[in-house]
Formats: C-alpha cells, sequence, structure tokens
C-alpha cells in the first residue's frame, strides 16, 4: 500500500491510544484494578510504539545518498523491530509481573461499575483504530487469509498496528471479564489472573511481530507471483536465450530491487543487447512500480 495509508493508520492509533490511556490510568488508580492498570501500560506502550513508527516512516523516505545509495526505506523495518520488543518487555512484562503480584496478595476492586465505563469507551476507540487498519490491510491482503497476508506482507508499519489494535481489543475483553467475574464471584485474584493473560497476548504479538521484521530487516525477496509475472515478461523477450537468475529484495515496502542474469542470443549485436535490457526495464518497471531498481547482467550459464 502506499506510505499515506499506512501513515495514516498509525496517526489514528496514535491520537486513540494516548486518549485512552489517560483514561485508563484514572481508573485504575481510583479503582485499584490489577487488569485496568495492565490495561492503561498497555495503551502507553502502544503510543510510544506508534511514535515509533511515525518516526520509522518519516526516515524511511529519505532519498538515497553516498552513504546509502539504496534509500533508507528499511530503517522502518528497524524500528518496527524495536515496536516488537517494547511490547514484550514494556507491555507483557509489566502486565504479568503487576498481575501476578495481585494473585499473591490479592485486594478487592472498588467502583468496579467505573471500570466498565472506561473498558467499553477504549473499546469504542480501539475499534476505531482497529477499524482504520483493517480496512487499509484489505486493500492489500487479496485473497490470502489475514494470517497469511501478515506473513507475506513488506509494509511492518501496518501490520505492526492492526496486531497491536487486535492485541488491544483482546486485552480488554479479558480486563472486562476479569474484572466482572473478580466482582461477582468474590475473587480479587481473578482480576491479576487477567493480568497474566493479556501479558501473555501481549507476548504472543511481540514474538510474532519480532519474527516478521527479523525477516524483512534480513531482506525477503518479492512477492512470488511478483517474481513469475518478470520471469514471463523476460522470457517473452525474442533476444533473451536463457534466464540464469531472479534475485529481488524489499528495501522497503514500496521499493524492490530487481537483479537479472540473462544469456542473450549470440547473434545479437552489443547495440541489440542494450536495446533488449532498456526494454526490459520499461516493461517491469510498467507492470510492477514498487521494482524501482533493476540490474541486468548479459552472463552465459555456468556449465
Amino acid at each position: 500500500m502506499a506510505a499515506e495509508g499506512s501513515t495514516k493508520v498509525v496517526i489514528a492509533a496514535f491520537i486513540g491510544n494516548a486518549l485512552i490511556a489517560v483514561t485508563k490510568f484514572v481508573a485504575a488508580g481510583l479503582t485499584g484494578s490489577s487488569a485496568m492498570f495492565s490495561e492503561a501500560i498497555h495503551s502507553i506502550v502502544d503510543t510510544g510504539n506508534q511514535a515509533l513508527l511515525l518516526y520509522g516512516i518519516k526516515r524511511a523516505a529519505r532519498p538515497a545518498d553516498a552513504r546509502h545509495p539504496f534509500g533508507y526505506g528499511r530503517e522502518l523495518y528497524f524500528w518496527a523491530f524495536v515496536v516488537a520488543v517494547m511490547i514484550f518487555a514494556a507491555g507483557a512484562g509489566v502486565s504479568i509481573y503487576e498481575g501476578v503480584n495481585r494473585i499473591r496478595h490479592p485486594e478487592p476492586i472498588t467502583d468496579a461499575y467505573l471500570n466498565y465505563i472506561v473498558l467499553g469507551l477504549a473499546i469504542v476507540f480501539e475499534g476505531g483504530s482497529f477499524w482504520v487498519a483493517f480496512r487499509e490491510f484489505n486493500k492489500v491482503k487479496g485473497g490470502r487469509g489475514y494470517l497469511a497476508a501478515v506473513r507475506v506482507s513488506k509494509d511492518a508499519a501496518l501490520f505492526t498496528v492492526l496486531l497491536e489494535d487486535a492485541a488491544a481489543l483482546a486485552g480488554l475483553a479479558i480486563a472486562l471479564v476479569g474484572i466482572a467475574l473478580a466482582e461477582v464471584l468474590g475473587l480479587p485474584a481473578l482480576d491479576g489472573a487477567a493480568s497474566v493473560l493479556i501479558g501473555l497476548v501481549l507476548a504472543g504479538v511481540a514474538a510474532l511481530l519480532a519474527y516478521e521484521t527479523k525477516g524483512l530487516l534480513i531482506g525477503e525477496a518479492a512477492d512470488p507471483a511478483v517474481i513469475a509475472e518478470v520471469r514471463r515478461i523476460v522470457g517473452a523477450e525474442h533476444g533473451v536465450d536463457r534466464i540464469n537468475e531472479i534475485l529481488t529484495m524489499h528495501m522497503g515496502p514500496r521499493d524492490v530491487l530487481l537483479n537479472l542474469s540473462l544469456d542473450f542470443r549470440s547473434a545479437l549485436t552489443s547495440d541489440e543487447v542494450e536495446a533488449e535490457v532498456a526494454r526490459l526495464e520499461r516493461q517491469i518497471k510498467a507492470a510492477f512500480p514498487e521494482i524501482t531498481r533493476i540490474f541486468i547482467e548479459a552472463e552465459a550459464r555456468r556449465r
């Protein structure tokens, strides 16, 4: 998707989480709920994460220079990885610690209805942020399932916000159930158990994000469908005798590096080979604007 779409998603999530975090901290302080406190920490972490993603988007948009001739697009992947670490350390770690502490030293929740009001409002706001991310993600997921689409997506900002918001909604539901059960059953330790469960949800999301962004940092190839179409375009050229190798790498969500090793027909003159190369570059870039750099080697296959 375009960078504008990702930026819109991140800004919506940033505003929503900042407002929700303040409300949750007030409610946690007034009611003494461990699950609500975990949710407040979660929202603070998410707000900071969106700030990091916005910073990463801005840094990644810088043009190529002599020091970084292929541009800065992959810097977004670094900041997305930092976000995954933040979710695990600050979000999951604090939630689990707080929950275990509350289980060991349970205290009754006061003014539980205030928690219900805050959680209900948070679900509405978080749901709005999730819908923005979900709608943008649907534009690019194609016919794949949602998890498969996340696995192949190269837009770290978009799928990070989507997974964060999904985890936030799950955490809100867990907190709501935990607080309600703690009050109805008279077992305040259940509030702590809800906090631990929220932490485990965050840890799972953090692990998935870390795994996906690690692959992008190392360097992932373009979508197999893109590679297959490039192969078809090249193979249709009369002057190409054989395709030796097709190598691709994502330098950013919409920035793909393509390297082709081709064996041209021996009867072609050097001028004709140059014309073939220029024609291939035009055709490939017309079909896939995200392929911004193409390097074509005229090389006979090693026997």
